[in-house]
């Protein structure tokens, strides 16, 4: 992956980051600043890793669907072209504009992916499209899973200790 292909999947990693953080800040607003900058970077490094996973993830999928292993082919990965779209996503999407809105953008930039999955496994565009979406669907869910334990973990140990 080229650097100017991670720096604009980190911007967009910080602007679902930053997507995700505006509602908690108009229902606390007396969050701290400390608080938050460490929160925005730990989210964007993570969301930024999930958007990367995704192309990797979609090409492992579509490999386990193929009877015969793709030999001496490397796995697509994120170009600038296909970036774009998504950090335009991240910015447009806010969770704020609605999350109808949110997953019609993503939808699009899943869409982006399924040509060059399709073009380097061999499979169909439907089949291809098939994996990009399991791919995108599956790291979605595992990021919520764990966002929502780190928030229950978290506020059962700020509860212990007020109470101790």
């Amino acid at each position: 992956m080229s650097p100017l292909v991670i720096i604009l999947l980190l911007l967009a990693g910080l602007s679902e980051a930053i997507g995700r953080l505006l509602p908690l800040l108009t229902r606390r607003p007396r969050t701290s600043r400390p608080q938050l900058i460490p929160l925005l970077l730990i989210g964007a490094v993570v969301e930024g890793a999930v958007f990367a996973l995704w192309p990797l993830t979609a090409w492992t999928i579509a490999e386990l669907t193929l009877s015969a292993p793709l030999s001496g082919v490397a796995p697509f990965t994120w170009t600038p072209g296909l970036v774009v779209p998504l950090l335009l996503s991240a910015v447009l999407a806010f969770p704020l504009l609605g999350p109808l809105l949110h997953l019609l953008l993503l939808v699009a930039v899943g869409a982006s992916l399924v040509a060059p999955l399709a073009a380097g496994t061999g499979l169909g565009w439907w089949a291809a499209a098939g994996c990009v979406a399991v791919a995108g669907l599956g790291l979605g869910t595992t990021v919520e899973v764990v966002r929502r334990l780190v928030v229950r973990i978290s506020a059962a140990t700020g509860v212990r200790e007020q109470v101790t």
